[in-house]
């Protein structure tokens, strides 16, 4: 490996070293519905995004919160002996990505066949740290 990949490489470890994320692949839910409920927790709080997800009714909302509490584990993993109150920790990015097409045949009328598509998806979650600084703040007594 040359020079320059060998720096490019070690830059993209340590960035991911700060990066904390959970991936779900193949989940039997449309993209469709599944963005909807990224939607209603992109950029929210975690603990505010677990109370959404625990209280919303559809499917997906499961499948989603399952997903966070594997991003919570990561973070954990990676910063033992850290709080999770103190961290502040927010969804900063949500994908749903189109997964695999299941083809399936339906019988419809006169000998004709419908196409039915069973779509999945792939869902990439993204913790963030929103760091308060102090020095920003003013000071009031």
């Amino acid at each position: 490996m040359g020079a320059r990949k060998r720096i490019r490489s070690e830059k993209s470890k340590e960035a991911r070293k700060s990066q904390y994320m959970a991936r779900l692949m193949n989940c039997p839910t449309s993209p469709r519905k599944m963005r909807l409920v990224a939607d209603m927790i992109r950029g929210e709080n975690v603990e505010m995004a677990l109370h959404i997800l625990e209280n919303s009714p559809q499917q997906a909302a499961g499948r989603m919160r399952k997903l966070l509490l594997s991003a919570i584990a990561n973070w954990q993993t990676k910063n033992e002996g850290v709080r999770l109150e103190d961290s502040r920790l927010f969804i900063q990015t949500v994908m749903v990505d189109g997964g695999r097409m299941l083809k399936r045949i339906s019988p419809a009328p006169q000998g004709r066949a419908y196409r039915k598509r069973k779509r999945s998806n792939h869902v990439t979650l993204t913790l963030g740290s929103r760091v308060v600084n102090v020095e920003s703040q003013p000071i009031t007594k």
